[in-house]
């Protein structure tokens, strides 16, 4: 007797904590960043990407878009040509 899945052979799904729905959702609101960008970060489909922006739990609010930003970093002992160097953080919810 065989056994009938719902889903393809080999197929295999894909699920995505909480926290990394979140942090995905905060990186399409960047400035220059579109929601497809991130969705082939991802090797996602942007629909999904999507459903998350809608979702009061996964869409950033204000708070966390303006607080993420870039800040200068100054690498100790590095010539001074290399320490305007900027790095981008996110915020830790």
């Amino acid at each position: 007797m065989r056994l009938i899945m719902g889903t393809k052979k080999g197929s295999k799904k894909r699920f995505w904590s909480e926290e990394e729905k979140r942090s995905i959702c905060l990186q399409t609101k960047a400035p220059g960043v579109s929601v497809a960008q991130v969705a082939r970060r991802y090797a996602m489909n942007a629909n999904l990407i999507h459903n998350c922006l809608r979702d009061p739990r996964f869409a950033p609010d204000k708070s966390q878009i303006e607080s993420s930003g870039f800040l200068p970093v100054e690498i100790e002992g590095a010539p001074a040509a290399q320490s305007q160097q900027i790095v981008a953080i996110s915020p830790v919810p």
